[in-house]
């Protein structure tokens, strides 16, 4: 009798421990299958709706991820998890690269409607449209925006504005021929021996907050 009570309360015991197990592994797989899922989800929305909520999105898939890796050690075909894993991860990344992309793009147009005004547009840097009578407005504002934002500006941004700059010094020296007046010219000078050190400064500080960062 004493065996037959020991045997049906291991018995017991051991059905209870298969279905906590089998309930974990249920719940482990819930996890790492609400991942995978996040991120099909917000592999189909568009790249310039997902650039403005950007943060809150890769917040939430960092979360979703954590889960899932804590999951895989309580899940029985950890192989299968993995490759899921692995697999999502890849395409989330693929997709971060696209968004990050759009998203340098969309600021570079930014900073060059900043500097150059309305009158640019696309990628051409040959400033067609700056002529002799609205040079020095353009110049002007060009230095102006930078002084007023130069805190603001990244390492990168000094270098898309020395691009821009040296175009638009470019686009004067053919100018030059073209018409453009001394006085007009005067200013321009002026204006070009703020800029000089100002970007040198700030671009040089920029290099050197990005390096610290790195550090960190």
């Amino acid at each position: 009798m004493k065996n037959l009570l020991r045997l049906t309360g291991s018995t017991v015991f051991a059905i209870i421990m298969i279905a906590c197990t089998d309930k974990e592994n249920k719940i482990s797989a819930q996890k790492i299958d609400n991942f995978t899922k996040f991120v099909d989800s917000i592999s189909s929305v568009s790249i310039n709706e997902s650039s403005e909520k950007w943060k809150d999105i890769e917040a939430t898939y960092q979360m979703k991820k954590n889960e899932a890796e804590q999951a895989i050690t309580k899940i029985d075909n950890k192989v299968t998890a993995q490759e899921n894993i692995d697999a999502s991860t890849t395409k989330f990344d693929l997709y971060k690269s696209e968004v990050t992309e759009s998203k340098m793009q969309m600021e570079k147009k930014k900073l060059r409607k900043a500097l150059l005004g309305e009158e640019h547009t696309g990628e051409d840097l040959t400033f067609s449209w700056v002529n002799k009578d609205n040079i020095l407005q353009v110049y002007e504002n060009f230095v102006n925006t930078v002084e007023q934002n130069k805190a603001l500006y990244s390492r990168e941004d000094w270098d898309e504005i020395k691009l821009l700059y040296e175009a638009l010094d470019s686009r004067k020296n053919t100018i030059e021929k073209e018409g453009l007046s001394s006085d007009d010219n005067l200013k321009i000078a002026a204006l070009k021996v703020k800029f000089a050190p100002m970007y040198t400064l700030n671009r040089m500080n920029a290099k050197a907050e990005e390096n610290a960062e790195a550090k960190e």
